[in-house]
């Protein structure tokens, strides 16, 4: 497992390890989506990934897809996330915040009514959103107008403000899993005309200002982005997510980032398909991946240089000590998923270390 083991320089920042930990909605924040204590255990009890990025965090209020997911619009919750850096920190860790806007996946019961907003006005289909009400099917969202859109931008680089003043190492702009900025690259979300719809030189302008403008309030070296190109999640689909990678990849190279994280699959297997191998032709800067690698597949991609790194999502969940269970080649804990979105420390911070 040695290369999982050797040191890199993502950015500004040197990671000891290789073994990242993904971005987890958990929904332990509270009914004002301030960070909880007990978030600042979660995180801590895991400082000892080569990164943590942190749940998906609301950029601005009234975007809530969650329920009791965390935002950083507010002073509370800046303060909320400080006492989670710090405990990070204490335990020599380095953490970066995902920031996001759930775009369509919002509710208008999770958000004093508020109609959702997208790209284009289609809704998701076929799933539900856990609501106060009980679950409720998605609704239809509003399209922004081309004028709305400089609002967005601003906000996304407000929330970056606010990350730095909460003491985070740097922030991962979310552009995957069909939320806001996600709908805006794909084209089975978004159907607009102008500036910001039809090729994808205009569907990938929303994510590359956003990324631009966090960029100058943190510098690029400390900042990173997500993507997700072939999951179908959240009714998602592109018609061509080689060449959505290929662009996004080689702009996002342009803008020096510190590390583009590649989603290299689908959630429900529904697209298939290889959008590493662009990403790693195009994109020049530290590349990383996730779902469902093992530590030998993750070993064996950062050998043969088809990667740098390697987010481990539920496996991390279940095990807090998961860098020194790896090099240990010992046994992991089983995640349970029953226990993912419910409130309290079952399933969140009772995972076992190794004795």
């Amino acid at each position: 497992m040695s290369d999982l083991f050797t040191p890199l320089q993502v950015g500004a920042l040197t990671l000891p390890n290789r073994i990242l930990m993904a971005p987890l909605t958990r929904c332990r924040a509270d009914a004002n989506h301030v960070p909880t204590a007990i978030m600042a255990e979660h995180y801590s009890q895991r400082a000892s990934g080569g990164l943590l990025i942190a749940e998906a965090t609301m950029a601005m209020e009234g975007n809530s897809s969650f329920w009791m997911e965390p935002g950083i619009y507010s002073d509370a919750q800046v303060q909320g996330w400080k006492a989670v850096t710090d405990a990070v920190h204490a335990k020599g860790g380095r953490i970066f915040l995902q920031l996001w806007h759930g775009g369509r996946a919002c509710h208008p019961l999770l958000n004093g009514g508020a109609q959702p907003v997208a790209p284009s006005a289609l809704p998701i289909v076929g799933d539900e959103v856990h609501t106060p009400e009980g679950k409720k099917p998605y609704v239809t969202p509003r399209e922004l107008s081309d004028d709305e859109i400089p609002g967005i931008i601003a906000g996304f680089k407000k929330a970056a403000e606010n990350a730095k003043a909460a003491g985070f190492d740097g922030v991962e702009v979310h552009g995957a899993n069909g939320y806001l900025l996600d709908e805006f690259l794909r084209d089975g979300a978004n159907k607009r005309t102008g500036p910001y719809g039809g090729p994808i030189e205009n569907r990938a302008r929303l994510l590359l200002e956003v990324t631009a403008a966090v960029c100058e309030v943190w510098g690029s070296d400390r900042v990173g982005v997500r993507i997700s190109p072939l999951n179908s999640y959240n009714s998602m689909i592109d018609s061509d997510p080689v060449g959505l990678t290929t662009y996004v990849s080689k702009k996002l190279s342009e803008l020096n980032i510190a590390y583009l994280h590649v989603m290299r699959a689908d959630f429900f297997q529904a697209q298939s398909g290889d959008v590493l191998t662009p990403a790693r032709a195009n994109f020049k800067g530290v590349l990383i991946s996730n779902m469902g690698y093992t530590a030998d597949e993750a070993t064996k991609a950062i050998a043969d240089g088809s990667l740098d790194a390697v987010a481990f999502g539920t496996s991390f969940l279940a095990n807090p000590d998961l860098p020194a269970r790896i090099k240990a080649g010992a046994p992991l804990n089983a995640p349970n998923p029953a226990t993912f979105y419910t409130p309290g420390p079952v399933g969140y911070t009772d995972y076992p270390a190794m004795a």
